[in-house]
């Protein structure tokens, strides 16, 4: 998967992201994304784009802001950290298995 574009901040991907379509917010809870109080089978959902951001000063800025499409056709963004800030490992196993769409 290529990335489109870079934006220099994690606000500016959210807001351009929304601009575009991706307005649900997700999350992640136990095996499942969550949509709202709905959960999804993350075999429903999809990678658009990733963009990885790093602290310049603060390792704890580390953040990844995930485009993410349902099979139903839903887009939302999906925040997550990494490095020193990174979500638990159940977080990281179920993001890498979603598939890149």
């Amino acid at each position: 998967m290529e990335q489109s574009s870079h934006y220099d901040t994690v606000v500016n991907a959210i807001n351009t992201l929304r601009e575009r379509g991706f307005t649900i917010d997700f999350n992640i809870e136990d095996d499942c994304i969550l949509n709202g109080n709905s959960k999804m089978d993350v075999n429903d959902i999809f990678i658009v784009d990733v963009y990885r951001y790093e602290g310049n000063s603060d390792p704890s800025d580390e953040a990844v802001v995930y485009a993410l499409e349902s099979s139903a056709g839903e887009k939302g963004i999906l925040v997550t950290g990494y490095g020193v800030s990174a979500d638990d490992a159940n977080s990281a196993a179920l993001l890498a298995r979603l598939q890149r769409k």
